[in-house]
């Protein structure tokens, strides 16, 4: 069983406002996030968003190049993951380091999920955002697992 919310963002701040909500839910006991959307859409943007919500106070970067940025500032620690570089067979090697930043108290982001072929069998919230022909954003927020679906449910509200 799962639970979607989605929420349309004409503006920034519309989508600061729902970085906010967001991240007020997870603060506490972390989350892990899979990010999907093409180039642009928003994704790091939404990160560097809830990030800031958080209290994270080093310069949120997209971790393009690196592959993994890790923020410790807050109560709770940030790491935020890029796969677009990692081929077929890097993803497999990480795949094991991804299950572990799923446990514990932290936030775990993943952008561009779809590199690891959807294989996540532990509990998350997928993140998708679409542009939409206003030049708006399209968040679209879906949970797995218990915890997670109760996020996505007090988000909707």
């Amino acid at each position: 069983m799962t639970k979607t919310y989605e929420k349309i963002c004409k503006t920034l701040n519309d989508t600061k406002e729902l970085a906010f909500r967001f991240a007020k839910l997870i603060e506490n006991d972390g989350c892990f996030i899979n990010l999907y959307g093409e180039i642009g859409a928003g994704k790091t943007a939404f990160v560097k968003q809830v990030a800031d919500a958080i209290g994270i106070t080093e310069k949120v970067t997209s971790p393009s190049f690196v592959i993994l940025n890790e923020y410790h500032s807050a109560k709770i620690p940030v790491y935020h993951f890029d796969l677009y570089r990692l081929e077929n067979e890097g993803i497999k090697t990480i795949f094991d380091e991804l299950q572990e930043y799923s446990e514990g108290k932290q936030i775990t982001f993943v952008e561009w999920a779809e590199f690891g072929q959807n294989q996540v069998p532990f509990d998350h919230i997928k993140i998708n955002v679409t542009y939409e022909d206003d030049d708006s954003r399209k968040y679209s927020f879906e949970g797995f697992g218990d915890n997670c679906i109760k996020i996505v449910e007090e988000l909707s509200r």
